[in-house]
This record gives structure tokens, C-alpha cells and sequence, in this order.
């Protein structure tokens, strides 16, 4: 028994020291491979620094591609391809893009009256004897009047306000065109001033000063955009506040009749 003990004892031993040369075999590795890897990562930022540096063959490449991607939604590769067509167009082309941007730049202005973009002193719709000058139309910017335009339902003027009051960024009632409204209320000739700004809470605030602002003059009739439930949208995913406010502004159901004829 004790000759069987002194062998299991040395065997013991024999298989322990194995196991820590092992381990020590498997440290020296990871140490070797993180070693290795640190160099590497030292040296990727140059690699990577030196790829961007030879990304464009040419100076004049790379600063059309820069100037693309400076564009709202336009990333470096966008810009890329953007470029890379225009190489492929005839000169005229890209002369006549060019040329359309500069001379845009240059020519157009903002109509006096209403603040829309023109490219005389008064923008056609203001100079229009067709249109309804007895209704003015409060938005926030170009865009809004475009899409209420392509509806075809509003026969009347606009009065583009150039942005809504929001404090926090800085936006306050003389930073938009709301002295330049009322002056134009001042005059007499408008009966309904329609508010038609985002249902945001800037637009809300914008709202309400402007209906602030015009309360000294009680036979102009201001009104809003109507706010509901969207056509196609169904009642479970609505929100709160807006199927709050179809109720509270619910309508009679022949009158859909009548308006639709």
C-alpha cells in the first residue's frame, strides 16, 4: 500500500506540473497575440488616415464630392455617385446645372408682401387679381405653401412667416414675419386669417400669439387647420389627443354630403 501511494503521489505531481506548463504555454500565447493586436491597432489609424487621403485620384473630384455631401440626406458616397454622373454627362450638362444653381441664387428673392419666394418684387400669387385677397392664409414656410397650393382647395393670399416661436431654440415673435402680418390686417381688407402651422407645440404657441396679436380687430375671423382623424387611419392607433379633438370638433355626417358635392 505505501509503494502504491508514493507511485499515485508521483503521478499526481507529474500531471500538475503538465497542467501549469500548459497554462503557462496558453498565457504566453495570449500574450504574444494581444501584443500583436495592439501593434495593429496603432498602426490602423495611419493605414486608415492614408486610404481617406488617396480616396480621390483628384483634388477637383474630391472637393465636388465635399460640396455634394453638405446637401440635407446627401452622405459622401451619394455625393460620390452624384459626381461621377455628372462626369458622364456631356459639358453642356453640367454647365446648365451649374449655371440653373448660380443664377437661382442670384435672381430669386422673397415677395414684400407675403414673404413666398419670387422672382419679381411681388410673387404672382399676390399679384393675381383672380385670388381671394379678402382670405390670408399663415404659414410657416415655402414648402407649406407649395402643398397647400397642389391641393387647389385655398383660392385666397398667403403670408409666409419664415419659421415658428420656439424658445427653446432661441425663436421669438421678432425673429418672424408677425409685425409685417399685422400691418396687413391693419389695412382693412382681410376678413379671415386661416392658421395654418404645424399641430406642434411651437406651432400651437405660434397660434396663439398670433391670435393675441389680432384681437384688437374683431371682424377679422381667424381660423385653423381642422385636426382629426387622417382618412384611412383607424381608431386603435390614433392618439389620444388627436381622436380627443375629432369628438370635440365632430361634424354633422350629411354635411360630408354636401361638401363633397
Amino acid at each position: 500500500m505505501g509503494l502504491n501511494v508514493v507511485i499515485a503521489r508521483h503521478l499526481a505531481s507529474k500531471r500538475l506540473q503538465e497542467i501549469a506548463q500548459s497554462l503557462f504555454f496558453q498565457y504566453l500565447c495570449t500574450l504574444i497575440t494581444s501584443q500583436e493586436h495592439a501593434r495593429a491597432s496603432t498602426a490602423c489609424p495611419q493605414s486608415h488616415q492614408s486610404a481617406m487621403e488617396q480616396e480621390f485620384a483628384s483634388t477637383l473630384l474630391e472637393n465636388a464630392v465635399n460640396e455634394f455631401a453638405k446637401l440635407p440626406g446627401i452622405g459622401r458616397k451619394t455625393a460620390l455617385r452624384l459626381v461621377l454622373h455628372l462626369l458622364k454627362q456631356d459639358e453642356s450638362v453640367a454647365h446648365s446645372f451649374g449655371e440653373s444653381i448660380i443664377k437661382m441664387r442670384d435672381e430669386i428673392r422673397y415677395c414684400r408682401v407675403c414673404h413666398n419666394i419670387s422672382e419679381s418684387e411681388v410673387c404672382p400669387i399676390c399679384s393675381n387679381p383672380a385670388r381671394d385677397s379678402e382670405t390670408l392664409c399663415v404659414v410657416e414656410n415655402v414648402k407649406d405653401v407649395m402643398s397647400i397650393e397642389n391641393t387647389h382647395q385655398h383660392h385666397g393670399l398667403y403670408h409666409v412667416l419664415g419659421g415658428l416661436i420656439s424658445p427653446m431654440d432661441g425663436i421669438g415673435p421678432q425673429d418672424i414675419e408677425i409685425d409685417s402680418l399685422v400691418e396687413r390686417v391693419q389695412q382693412g381688407k382681410v376678413k379671415e386669417i386661416i392658421l395654418a402651422l404645424s399641430a406642434t407645440m411651437e406651432g400651437d404657441t405660434t397660434n396663439f400669439y398670433i391670435f393675441r396679436k389680432l384681437a384688437p380687430y374683431p371682424n377679422v375671423k381667424i381660423t385653423m387647420l381642422a385636426r382629426g382623424v387622417s382618412v384611412g387611419n383607424e381608431i386603435e392607433y390614433t392618439d389620444e389627443l388627436t381622436l380627443g379633438r375629432s369628438i370635440q370638433n365632430r361634424t354633422l355626417f350629411s354635411d360630408t354630403f354636401h361638401k363633397e358635392q
